[in-house]
């Protein structure tokens, strides 16, 4: 997701933390994957384990972090849009996410979520913020909504859930609201993103709790201390640690750079999905996820082409 950052980096670093959130993002569906394996415990509370492991962790990050006044005060107002949208945001996220993976798979749910992410960003940016979509975008789209039939509808003997796909598309909808939520709000500046996000996981936390409890915050396993080892790293490697090194790389680095990047999420589950937890991928498989990325590549590519023309006419403009 993109939220504003506070500082910039050197680009080199600024790259080399993006790599390692993408990778951090990607294993955060095997271990759902490995719990939802060993014990009884449900999407919704894991989802809840995470923002409320990830609160704890940024708020230790945030206590000790020196203390710094914003580059432009923000009105209380905007402020409190901006946590509520992007708390609610993240909650379906987050949660819709785990139980795509729950139904489907590790591979199809982040491939699904992850490429059709961009693709809703491009059309609700064109739709809501004016921002035009292009012949670029608009095959970028049309490409994406062919990865997505073809993963639906090619697929063998219950390889892929239509019902897992339904859950992995909600949960890109959560993350383009995100998206176009700070797109929007950032505009005029303002806005923590360490604190935004820990307000988020705040509310997370809370929102998901009765859900959570109704469902079972206690998994009942055998493997009692693998379930909470693999609890404690979606909270600090994935959450905490993964956030924290995206919101500081893509301060430094072009929006449509951290897209290609980002596609090391995918890939990286992909191949945790078929190494590791052994899942089968078919032809159809194989070739929706090489449509749904390529149109997320292609989306990058258009992002970089309209924002070189932009500078040359601003170059021009000045010369003038």
């Amino acid at each position: 997701m993109s939220l504003p950052a506070v500082s910039a980096l050197p680009v080199g670093r600024s790259l080399l933390y993006l790599v390692i959130a993408g990778v951090a993002w990607g294993t955060a569906g095997a271990a759902a994957s490995l719990i939802f394996r060993v014990s009884d415990l449900g999407p919704l509370a894991l989802s809840f384990w995470r923002c409320a492991g990830g609160l704890v962790l940024l708020a230790g990050a945030l206590a000790v972090r020196p203390r710094r006044a914003p580059r432009q005060p923000e009105r209380r107002r905007r402020r409190l849009l901006r946590i509520l949208g992007t708390g609610v945001g993240l909650t379906v996220f987050q949660s819709a996410y785990f139980a795509a993976v729950d139904a489907t798979g590790l591979a199809v749910g982040t491939v699904v979520t992850l490429g059709a992410g961009p693709v809703l960003i491009a059309v609700g940016a064109r739709l809501m913020l004016g921002e035009r979509l292009g012949r670029g975008g608009l095959a970028a789209v049309t490409g994406a909504l062919a990865g997505l039939a073809v993963l639906v509808l090619g697929g063998e003997g219950g390889d892929v859930v239509p019902a897992g796909v339904l859950l992995a598309l909600l949960s890109a909808s959560g993350y383009a609201a995100i998206t176009l939520l700070t797109r929007w709000l950032g505009r005029d500046g303002g806005g923590d993103a360490l604190t935004t996000s820990a307000w988020a996981f705040g509310i997370g936390a809370v929102g998901l709790l009765p859900m959570a409890a109704a469902e079972g915050l206690v998994p009942h396993t055998a493997e009692t201390g693998q379930v909470l080892w693999l609890l404690v790293y979606v909270a600090a490697v994935p959450t905490a640690l993964a956030y924290a090194l995206y919101f500081a790389g893509a301060a430094a680095v072009r929006s449509a750079t951290v897209s290609v990047i980002m596609l090391l999420e995918p890939v990286s589950a992909a191949l945790i999905a078929v190494t590791v937890l052994r899942e089968r991928l078919t032809a159809a498989t194989v070739l929706g996820t090489l449509l749904l990325l390529t149109a997320v590549a292609g989306l990058a590519l258009a992002e970089a082409r309209g924002a070189a023309v932009t500078r040359r006419r601003e170059g021009e403009a000045v010369a003038m």
